[in-house]
């Protein structure tokens, strides 16, 4: 099953691709590697994980931020059948001090990713807790694809 038709099946619609807020481009090819510029959760999330949000919440929000990746993807390629593999997720979480679920956060992308690309899906990561991030969003992600030879 191709990659655009498993969205279909798991009944996702992709957002449109979130316009850059600073000096720096979304998505970036070199050779077959597809890399995606950290990318918000969108919509009115505010706030931070073990104070406004519970581990549960930030990974609806960390699967909001990867349905902004697939969508910057589709973007840049045209479609998600283009993607070989995910190589590598980098997830970076506003969370209080006291904290210690980042990587449950992250788990959010990281599941979404694993959904839509089944074993292709399975990548690299690491999970960061910070104390701040842009606009108090929850989280932000980045991302790395192997794309598939032309």
């Amino acid at each position: 099953m191709s990659h655009e038709a498993r969205l279909g099946e798991l009944g996702i619609t992709l957002p449109e691709a979130p316009t850059p807020m600073a000096a720096y481009v979304p998505a970036l090819r070199t050779g077959d590697l597809l890399w995606i510029a950290g990318q918000p959760p969108g919509g009115d999330w505010r706030g931070r994980v073990g104070e406004e949000y519970d581990v549960e919440t930030g990974a609806r929000a960390a699967r909001d931020s990867g349905l902004n990746i697939l969508a910057q993807v589709r973007k840049a390629v045209g479609s998600l059948d283009e993607v070989e593999r995910v190589i590598k997720v980098v997830g970076f979480v506003n969370a209080a001090p006291s904290e210690s679920g980042v990587h449950l956060v992250v788990n959010g992308c990281s599941e979404l990713m694993q959904d839509v690309f089944g074993e292709a899906g399975r990548h690299t990561r690491s999970a960061v807790g910070c104390s701040t991030l842009p606009m108090d969003i929850p989280c932000e992600i980045e991302a790395v694809f192997q794309l598939r030879a032309s």
